[in-house]
C-alpha cells in the first residue's frame, strides 16, 4: 500500500515540480507528507522516488475544431441564385411580347438580341451587346450538358453560326423572341428544328 501510495504522491509531485530550474517549487525540501499506515515522507523523498510517467493515464490533448465554412463563400452562392432567379423572372415576364426586328422594349417588341439584352439589364444591371454573334463573346462557356438555368443559347437560324440567343429554363426548355409575326415564347431544344442548328452556350453572371 505503501508503494503505491508513493507512487501517486510521485505523479503529484511530478505536476508541482517547476518546469524551470529558476521557478520555485510547490513542494519545498521542509514540508513532510504524511501517509495514514506509514512514517511520515519528506517532499524530498517523494521528489526522488523514481517514477515511469509514460505508465500513468494523462489525457491526450483534444484534436483540433474542424474550421467553420467561410462566409464569404455562401454569401457568394446565395447571390448566383439571386441573380439566376431574378434573371428567370424577368424572362418569364416578358411572354407574349411581340416581335420587332431591333426592338429593345416591352413597348416596341423584342428581337431576340434586344430581348436577351432587357432581361439582363433589368434583372442584373448587365448591359449586353443588340447582337446574338457579339454576345456569345460574353461570359463564360458552358458545354450542352452542361446547361443550367439563366444560361443563354445559341442557334443557327440565318445560314450563319450564333444567328439566334435564347435564354435556358431548365428541362431542355428555353424562352426567345423568334422571329416577325410571333411572339416571345418557350421552346424545347430537343426539337428536330432546335436540335439541328444548337451552336452552343454560355453562362453569364455579375461579378
Amino acid at each position: 500500500m505503501r508503494k503505491i501510495l508513493t507512487v501517486l504522491l510521485c505523479a503529484l509531485s511530478a505536476c508541482v515540480v517547476p518546469a524551470h530550474a529558476d521557478e520555485p517549487s510547490l513542494l519545498q525540501p521542509g514540508l513532510t507528507l504524511t501517509l495514514t499506515d506509514s512514517s511520515p515522507l519528506t517532499a524530498a523523498q517523494v521528489i526522488t522516488t523514481p517514477v515511469f510517467l509514460s505508465a500513468l493515464p494523462f489525457p491526450q490533448p483534444a484534436p483540433p475544431l474542424a474550421p467553420a465554412p467561410a462566409l464569404e463563400s455562401s454569401t457568394v452562392m446565395s447571390r448566383a441564385v439571386d441573380s439566376v432567379q431574378s434573371t428567370l423572372d424577368q424572362a418569364m415576364d416578358y411572354l407574349g411580347v411581340r416581335y420587332k426586328r431591333g426592338g429593345t422594349t416591352r413597348e416596341s417588341g423584342f428581337d431576340c438580341s434586344g430581348y436577351v439584352r432587357s432581361v439582363f439589364a433589368e434583372s442584373l444591371g448587365l448591359i449586353l451587346p443588340h447582337n446574338a454573334k457579339a454576345i456569345s463573346k460574353t461570359g463564360e462557356r458552358v458545354t450542352k450538358n452542361e446547361l443550367q438555368p439563366g444560361d443563354l443559347v445559341f442557334f443557327n437560324t440565318m445560314k450563319r453560326a450564333f444567328s439566334h440567343v435564347g435564354i435556358y429554363l431548365g428541362n431542355d426548355l428555353f424562352v426567345h423572341a423568334p422571329r416577325t409575326g410571333s411572339k416571345v415564347r418557350i421552346e424545347d431544344m430537343t426539337d428536330r428544328y432546335w436540335k439541328r442548328r444548337f451552336d452552343g452556350a454560355r453562362r453569364v453572371l455579375p461579378e
